[in-house]
């Protein structure tokens, strides 16, 4: 037999990304029959040196026994053999081996072209053909077994799922269902009309999700409408996830599944009062940075211009407005300088984190008890125990937790504090919120809005709150000679000096075409970009703090996953925009290949590897702060990536120009391209 080798290495930086085959074949010839079986074993047996069902670069050379050299050799169904070399092209065909052996394929045609596909375009594929179905769940009879076994938080005796009392319809649903499949162990519960910390404190032990909402086929029978979460190990809708989830779901044309996350939020709003931290009942008292007019109208620009889609909008903005008034201007939102802050009402710890999250908090008042902190842990979540001082931690506690930023030292000021400052964040999000609506009802509505209850709203009466919330912001926010947006402590009456990625919130909140709207003035943005990358950008995309203001870490003080060294897409997605609404697009390219870079990095160096967040100064997927990073512990195939991660690349890649993009498939690192 004739052997021709067919050899490619895509990047000389990395011997990661090579393959080779042999016999007159092209990564454009016809498929190759091969058996799936046999070759998977041997590909394990031969390459995963390390035995975690995966390629990667980790899997150590075993020459001695002839494994690991990152070459092997495929052997068709007539006996031809074809080299495949590199830990990405041959994780590439440990991965199409597997999705053939879940299919139930004994032998299968393995497409060349998937093999040897470059790294950004697999990824994409990977995200838009794959993850987004993966990641996508729906609360109904047909998905109730899957969801209900994920509890997050131990029952007794039954897996609890609650309808909110306005909804009569779901709780009969449900309620049938249950009796219909009573292997299930289900309970259907009603929750009261008014939801107080009390009543979901007296949940300990029968917590459970939260259903969504549903629709009418044509039959006039149920149906769910989906969501997407954030990871394949979550069962349940989070806030702020979902409005990146969606930036990236339109970036792949699936609109009608973004829409379908923007009515599942309208259901929160109308049948829960707000946009839930997550659709479970330990959530009912907080919510997540607020995100829906700006998901709306990134749906609605992509949806038919009809009469239709006018009453869908009008439907969202009249909930937006809601969730406005009732939950950001309440009494525990809303401060006295005008301005909004973070708060979430509860009693207690909050129920999801696990057991013994709290011990050194406990121990010394456990000790004053003379208690074991478990005996005394139990008391006070069940209220048996007051401890003023406890009650204050825990409401700061929750008010980190609904600002998404779970956990960090950005409010660490004589103890976590978030409660006491307005941040950067939420008020440029709130102005975007003013700004939303104002234009809405001008340019869709004829500058008046009606509501159900008669009620009149109007442009001028939002673009003026959207002015206030501006003047106020530059007022308590601005930090002239540090040229940064910071939080304001409104206790201490003081900004906050502690660099965060959140600084470029501001830059964000506007409409691009429409300059007057822009929260920063193109001044401000020059100092941000002089003053703030400098300490957060780092080789693998944007830090979510500076390192100077997390501080040291050492043993008494570990590391928190929402500060330095890690980065995160939402931070990401918002300061590329914001650069770009300055005509800053260089600066916004670049942060984008950085980011881009690291992600495709990991991925092409770790079978596949899309994960939550990353080390942006090591570009590594290994974060070990806190929670771990979600998307690492797979085996043979990931088959979700990352919500929001999944969405930074897509919308990254749209952003990209082409020459850059060029680049990234060739995996050159971006020091070779950019200078500071």
């Amino acid at each position: 037999m004739k052997w021709i080798s067919y050899l490619a290495i895509l990047s000389f930086f990395s011997s990661s990304y090579a393959f080779a085959q042999t016999d007159p074949v092209t990564p454009s010839a016809k498929p190759i029959l091969v058996n799936v079986q046999e070759n998977l074993e041997r590909l394990i047996d031969e390459e995963d040196t390390d035995g975690d069902k995966k390629i990667t670069v980790e899997d150590v050379p075993l020459l001695k026994k002839g494994r690991g050299d990152k070459r092997f050799w495929l052997i068709s169904c007539d006996g031809k053999r074809y080299e495949v070399a590199g830990s990405f092209c041959l994780a590439n065909l440990l991965q199409e081996l597997k999705l053939s052996q879940d299919a139930g394929f004994e032998d299968t045609e393995l497409d060349l072209q998937r093999i040897f596909e470059s790294p950004v375009a697999r990824i994409s594929r990977s995200i838009r053909e794959i993850y987004w179905d993966s990641l996508t769940r729906r609360i109904d009879r047909k998905n109730l077994g899957q969801m209900v076994k994920d509890e997050k938080i131990a029952t007794t005796g039954y897996h609890y799922i609650y309808v909110p009392y306005s909804d009569t319809g779901a709780f009969t649903y449900f309620s049938t269902v249950s009796k219909e499949i009573p292997i299930l162990k289900v309970r259907v519960d009603r929750l009261p009309a008014k939801i107080t910390p009390e009543y979901v404190r007296s949940l300990d032990g029968k917590h459970g999700l939260l259903v969504l909402a549903m629709k009418r086929t044509p039959k006039g029978e149920y149906a769910a409408v989906p969501f997407v979460v954030p990871g394949g190990r979550f069962n349940e809708m989070y806030g702020w996830d979902s409005y990146f989830i969606a930036l990236g779901l339109l970036a792949d044309g699936r609109v009608d599944l973004a829409r379908s996350m923007v009515d599942n939020f309208v259901y929160q709003i109308n049948h829960y009062g707000k946009i839930l931290n997550a659709n479970r009942t330990y959530y009912l008292t907080r919510s997540q940075p607020p995100f829906l007019t700006s998901m709306a109208l990134a749906v609605y620009e992509n949806l038919p211009q009809n009469k239709e889609s006018k009453a869908w909008l009008k439907k969202v903005f009249t909930a937006a407005i809601q969730e406005y008034h009732g939950v950001w201007l309440d009494q525990n939102h809303l401060t006295e300088t005008g301005l909004s802050r973070y708060y979430g009402s509860g009693l207690g710890p909050p129920p999801e984190v696990e057991p013994g999250h709290f011990d050194a908090i406990y121990m010394p008042f456990a000790l004053e008890k003379d208690m074991s902190v478990r005996e005394f842990e139990k008391l006070y979540k069940a209220g048996q125990i007051t401890v003023p001082e406890l009650d204050k931690f825990f409401v700061h506690d929750r008010a980190v937790r609904e600002s998404g930023h779970d956990t960090t030292y950005r409010w660490d000021v004589g103890g976590d504090r978030c409660a006491d400052f307005v941040t950067v964040d939420l008020n440029s999000l709130l102005y975007k919120i003013e700004l939303d609506i104002g234009r809405t009802i001008e340019k869709e509505f004829e500058g008046k809005l009606q509501l159900p209850d008669g009620g009149i709203e109007t442009s001028d009466t939002w673009y003026n709150r959207a002015q206030k919330r501006k003047e106020l912001i530059q007022k308590y926010l601005w930090d002239e000679g540090s040229g940064l947006f910071f939080d304001y402590d409104f206790i201490r009456k003081k900004r906050h000096e502690y660099v965060s990625a959140t600084s470029f919130y501001p830059l964000w909140a506007c409409h691009p075409e429409a300059p007057d709207t822009r929260l920063a003035t193109p001044e401000q943005a020059e100092k941000m970009v002089a003053k703030a990358l400098p300490l957060l950008e780092m080789s693998g995309g944007m830090a979510a703090s500076s390192a100077y203001s997390r501080g040291p870490i050492s043993k008494a003080r570990t590391a928190r996953q929402w500060d330095y060294p890690n980065g995160w897409a939402p931070h990401q997605m918002l300061a590329w925009q914001g650069l770009r609404n300055y005509g800053l697009d260089d600066k916004a390219h670049r942060l984008i290949y950085r980011w881009l870079y690291s992600i495709t990095r990991n991925a092409v160096d770790y079978n596949g590897t899309v994960t939550e967040k990353l080390d942006v100064v090591k570009r590594s997927h290994e974060v070990f702060a806190e929670y771990g990073n979600v998307g690492t512990k797979f085996a043979y195939i990931t088959k979700e990536g990352f919500g929001w991660m999944n969405a930074s690349y897509q919308v990254g890649l749209k952003i990209l120009p082409p020459h850059l993009r060029q680049q990234l498939d060739r995996l050159v690192p971006p020091e070779w391209l950019f200078n500071r």
